[in-house]
């Protein structure tokens, strides 16, 4: 401000002088609703819509995968949800926005499934069915997926029986390895529908009285989009020694001319174990994934059923987990030997001196075999059900 006398009043006049540069500019005319003043030059700033300097979109709806912004980090905001999503593929027609605000609303990619219990794990997108559903598919390309397809186990005999043998392995998981000793099967890849995924029930225990008894029942077999493992054969009861073949064989009963246990299947399973009749009776173990069941062995009361096969390992889930272990054989003394195979199978059970006890039924959504009875005063393990785990990249 300066002062300055007026020759015509002779009395001193105040002038202000706005300054001028950096820090000392008014606020620019013109401006629009939803704007903020913005950095526009040293000094200087203008009127100008948020995030100017970097890709936005304010829209009243979500992005989809063609929305097809100019470049990874384009932000989006909704304006009725006040949800923001991040595009971290740009890739044309195949766009992946990242939800990164309030709401509910998941990732938007190209490709969505449901169907199963939906987890991750690393950078898989993972659904289990422990039951028979559907896989929805909403894609717009063929999108390629990771399967584990377990069978339901067999069910293990009566009387100086043989353990069921375990449901069939198939994978197609990179670098795996499927039942049976085969390698991982073909890369599969799926379109848009609706897939039938099939979990087989696991094979009921034999039943019956002295002498008569019923072989142990055969697994039902687990499906999907054409790939089919079969359930594992039942094991062979006293009165009916063969065992019975499956994805994984059911072990032959305890008798004079036990035959071989019942075979597995190619590429799926292992075949039973044998069982034996010498002073004393027992069964052979059901086959598993990654072994044969064993032959019982042994005479008097040292006769011992056969262990089950063991099963296979898988980390299709994100855990490595056993899957498809044969059931163990029943025997009329010892205890000890006449375990379930690794992977679900069920424990064979034995009466005499040394105790009594129960087989053990395979465990649920593994597809292991049942255990075998030592008499038929004892209860035989029915099957464990089967399980179908489908993965993909997201």
């Amino acid at each position: 401000m300066t002062r300055a006398r007026d020759a015509a009043t002779n009395s001193h006049v105040a002038t202000f002088v706005h300054p001028t540069g950096a820090g000392n500019n008014h606020v620019p005319a013109g401006g629009s609703a939803n704007q903020v003043l913005t950095y526009a030059s040293a000094g200087t700033a203008a009127w100008a819509s948020p995030a100017v300097g970097f890709g936005h979109t304010i829209n009243s709806g979500n992005p989809v995968y063609n929305s097809n912004p100019s470049a990874i980090g384009h932000l989006w905001l909704n304006t009725n949800t006040g949800e923001t999503f991040v595009c971290s593929d740009a890739t044309n027609n195949n766009n992946v926005w990242i939800s990164s605000g309030l709401g509910a609303t998941a990732n938007i990619t190209s490709f969505a499934a449901t169907g199963g219990v939906r987890t991750t794990s690393g950078n898989y997108t993972i659904h289990t069915f422990l039951s028979s559903s559907n896989f929805v598919v909403n894609t717009a390309y063929a999108k390629a997926v990771e399967y584990l397809v377990i069978g339901a186990g067999g069910g293990g005999g009566i009387q100086h029986s043989a353990g069921g043998g375990a449901g069939g392995f198939r994978t197609n998981v990179s670098g795996a390895t499927s039942g049976g000793g085969a390698s991982a099967e073909a890369a599969m890849t799926i379109t848009s529908g609706t897939f039938a995924v099939v979990v087989g029930a696991g094979g009921a225990s034999g039943s019956g009285g002295n002498g008569t008894g019923t072989v142990g029942g055969t697994g039902g077999s687990s499906v999907f989009n054409g790939i089919t493992s079969l359930g594992g054969g039942g094991g062979a009861s006293w009165g009916t020694s063969q065992g019975i073949s499956g994805g994984s064989g059911g072990g032959s009963g305890g008798n004079p001319n036990a035959p071989a246990g019942g075979a597995g299947t190619s590429g799926q399973g292992y075949a039973g174990g044998r069982g034996i009749n010498n002073s004393s009776t027992a069964g052979g173990g059901g086959g598993g994934a990654a072994a044969v069941g064993l032959n019982a062995t042994g005479s008097g009361e040292q006769a011992a059923g056969g262990a089950g096969g063991a099963g296979q390992q898988s980390a299709i889930s994100g855990s490595a987990v056993y899957y498809a272990g044969g059931g163990g054989g029943g025997n009329f003394r010892a205890p000890t030997t006449n375990l379930g195979g690794v992977g679900g199978g069920g424990r064979g059970g034995y009466n005499g001196h040394y105790g009594s006890n129960n087989s053990q039924p395979g465990t649920t959504n593994t597809g292991g075999g049942g255990g075998g009875s030592p008499t038929h005063g004892h209860v035989a393990g029915a099957g464990g059900s089967g399980v179908v785990i489908i993965r993909y990249l997201t």
